[in-house]
C-alpha cells in the first residue's frame, strides 16, 4: 500500500514559523520543517505560548472621564476622592456611585 505524500510547507508557513522561533528563541525541528501538517501543529503550538507571553496586564487605573466627574462630585459636596480610588477604576467606580 503507498504511503500518502507529506505536503511540503508553503514559504509563507516556513517564514511565519521562523518569525515565532526567533522570538521565542526555539528552534524547528528539521523533520518538522519539512512536513507542512507538522509544521502547522508545530505553529499552533508555539502560537499559544507567544501569545500568553506577550500580552500585556490589562490597565485597571481610573479613566480620566471617570476622575473628571469624581472630581467635580467632589467639588460638588466638598469632599476627597481618596488616593485608591485614582489606581483602580472598580474603586471609582463605587465611590462616584456612592456620592452621586
Amino acid at each position: 500500500m503507498a504511503q500518502p505524500l507529506s505536503l511540503p510547507p508553503t514559504p509563507k508557513q516556513t517564514d511565519y514559523a521562523r518569525a515565532i522561533a526567533s522570538k521565542l528563541g526555539a528552534a524547528i525541528p528539521a523533520d518538522v520543517a519539512q512536513d507542512r501538517a507538522a509544521l502547522s501543529g508545530w505553529i499552533g503550538e508555539h502560537q499559544a505560548r507567544l501569545k500568553a507571553r506577550t500580552a500585556q496586564p490589562r490597565d485597571t487605573r481610573a479613566t480620566s472621564k471617570q476622575v473628571a466627574f469624581a472630581e467635580r462630585i467632589a467639588r460638588a459636596k466638598r469632599r476627597s476622592v481618596p488616593d485608591e480610588c485614582f489606581r483602580d477604576a472598580g474603586l471609582m467606580s463605587a465611590w462616584i456611585s456612592s456620592n452621586r
